[in-house]
């Protein structure tokens, strides 16, 4: 099933080619798939990536905090920003990484252990360009039935990322043996690394 969430992503960036070839410089991506945590350490050991930051997305600056967001009132969610060179790195091989080994996109509301609206699966698109990548994505792979149930990510506009506290940061590389890392994150690093050998580096972005 996840090795036909690759072959979509070949589909639909030759389908797009037109439109992804364009960019130039780094860009951004902002991606809410359950805890930020694992979500940043899947995306720092890819090449292409400058810089990763956890943060939250699509609430406002005042209930842009831990306490507040765990409430699970403040419409933000637990996101990652990713930075990254589109010359090394496309957007859509990285809608495949996040499909493929980042989360499973068919949870709503939740994120294995982590329920909550603020473990949605979302994807905070910047331009229309990478609006129509994620949108036909998603109907590439739910036209497929390549999974069991329909995609729960939401494609929505990125108003504004807020990066998370200092201590959220880098979170799995400073704590890499607590149990919920070990059991919950380090095994999608080892999916990065098999399904996407030719992206997977050992020494994490910045």
């Amino acid at each position: 099933m996840r090795d036909y969430i690759l072959r979509i992503g070949i589909l639909v960036s030759l389908f797009m080619f037109g439109v992804t070839a364009t960019f130039a410089g780094e860009q951004k991506a902002v991606f809410a798939g359950g805890c930020f945590w694992g979500l940043e350490a899947v995306f720092e050991h890819v090449k292409g990536v400058n810089a990763v930051r956890s943060g939250y997305s699509g609430g406002n600056a005042r209930t842009a905090n831990y306490q507040d967001v765990s409430g699970g009132e403040t419409k933000h969610a637990e996101s990652v920003e990713i930075r990254f060179d589109p010359a090394k790195v496309s957007y859509i091989q990285l809608l495949n990484i996040f499909f493929a080994v980042a989360h499973d996109p068919t949870q709503v509301n939740r994120q294995g252990p982590d329920t909550g609206t603020q473990y949605r699966s979302a994807i905070f698109y910047t331009n229309a360009d990478q609006e129509k990548s994620a949108t036909a994505f998603i109907d590439a792979l739910n036209s497929s039935k390549a999974l069991d149930k329909p995609v729960a990510t939401q494609v929505v506009p990125l108003v504004a990322f807020f990066a998370a506290e200092e201590h959220h940061q880098d979170y799995l590389k400073n704590n890499p043996d607590e149990p919920y890392i070990v059991y919950n994150d380090l095994p999608k690093l080892t999916a990065l690394k098999k399904k996407f050998p030719e992206l997977y580096r050992n020494d994490p972005a910045p």
